[in-house]
């Protein structure tokens, strides 16, 4: 309690704010509405506070007072030496915790993140548009990377399993002595012991077939393995690449065979199914080593989603095939007709005979090495047409 009487009550307009009157009504104190910097107040009939001599009257433009043009600010003082726009924070350029930092770091040119999508400048994959020369200098790259692991994985799974079959058959061909008995005997049907000796030919060939098949099942699955990683850039070893092709093999190996069968039936209906067959199928073998499901149905919708783009790719790879092997086949018939009808008469026949077999299966080496590259990179441009892809991924596919 005291003795003292309250503080008056500030009347409305003494520049004190009445708590009952709302903003902008009676009372209110601050500027009138429609004031600004550099207006007299309502009802003062003299120039405004700070107005003089050369300055413009009220409304009209010009410079605010104390702006200097110079400066670009009303007084202000120049920046300090070394401040930098944007600013740093205080530091000088260069300095501080973040010296030599761009403002606005971006990533470099060409760079793509790990897993981002296809790269142009990747190893492998051919991107849209490179067209056939992006596509032939990935099959070369493919090819001086990994020819010191490919050049034995071929020899080892695909020329010496040709050379074998090469050398049963012809030991078992009874064709050249049946050509002899038809001479010596003209009216003779059939020659002797026919059906045995054709029977003993067709389980050779059709077995020996089988089991060379599973062989180069190996040798498909160990190079594509090698071609990959190496495009992604991942270490890799014979050994390991073969241990890959064992694991994928029968697998591969059942494929390819129901592949066959079906280009074999085709090519009994006057050969163009057969033809149109091995072109809408060649994709299967790498579909089933990177995608693991139906090889079949995937490699025909990549025919005909790009018919002209795979067309084109899978006839230079069987333009080379074929020239290869009929080279190299054609060698071989020359080279074992020297040796007479009978080449295992004799060690010294037997001996050349495969020795000459041996050297036109290694001239066919080309054909494997030209086959295997050439599909797999079309394959892996087929994959970019599609959804973006690159080398780490399809590495990481294989697994």
């Amino acid at each position: 309690m005291t003795d003292q009487p309250p503080p008056p009550t500030p009347s409305p307009g003494s520049g004190e704010p009445d708590p009952s009157s709302p903003a902008g009504s009676p009372g209110h104190s601050g500027p009138p509405p429609g004031w600004g910097p550099g207006m007299p107040p309502a009802g003062h009939s003299g120039p405004p506070p700070g107005w003089g001599p050369g300055m413009p009257p009220v409304g009209q433009a010009g410079p605010p007072p104390g702006w200097d043009p110079a400066q670009g600010a009303w007084g202000a003082a120049p920046p300090p030496q070394g401040w930098v726009f944007p600013p740093t924070g205080g530091y000088p350029p260069g300095s501080g915790p973040y010296g030599g930092q761009q403002w606005y770091p971006g990533a470099p040119v060409g760079w793509y993140p790990p897993g981002y999508g296809f790269d142009p400048n990747d190893a492998l994959v051919t991107p849209p548009g490179a067209g056939i020369g992006g596509w032939f200098n990935r099959c070369g790259g493919a090819l001086r990377r990994g020819w010191r692991q490919l050049v034995p994985i071929m020899l080892l799974t695909q020329v010496l399993p040709a050379a074998v079959l090469s050398v049963i058959a012809l030991g078992v061909d009874p064709s050249a002595k049946w050509a002899a008995q038809a001479d010596g005997a003209p009216g003779a049907a059939l020659p002797d012991n026919f059906a045995a000796e054709l029977g003993s030919l067709l389980l050779v060939l059709v077995g020996g077939s089988l089991l060379v098949g599973v062989v180069q099942a190996v040798g498909w699955a160990s190079g594509s393995w090698v071609i990959t990683r190496q495009a992604a850039g991942q270490p890799v070893s014979l050994e390991s690449a073969l241990r890959y092709g064992l694991r994928r093999a029968l697998g591969l190996w059942g494929w390819t065979l129901l592949v066959s069968l079906l280009i074999g039936v085709g090519v009994c209906f006057c050969v163009l199914p057969g033809i149109y067959l091995a072109f809408a199928l060649s994709m299967a073998g790498p579909v089933y080593l990177f995608e693991r499901h139906n090889p079949i149905g995937r490699s025909f919708r990549m025919f005909h989603d790009r018919l002209g783009l795979l067309l084109g790719r899978v006839a230079l790879v069987a333009l080379a095939v074929i020239i290869v092997s009929v080279v190299s086949s054609s060698l071989e018939g020359v080279g074992t007709s020297a040796f007479g009808t009978d080449p295992f008469a004799s060690p010294g026949n037997a001996a050349g005979v495969v020795v000459v077999i041996g050297i036109t299966a290694v001239l066919a080496l080309p054909a494997h090495l030209a086959q295997m590259i050439g599909l797999l990179v079309t394959y892996a441009e087929q994959r970019a047409h599609e959804a973006p892809v690159n080398s780490p991924g399809l590495a990481a596919e294989l697994g």
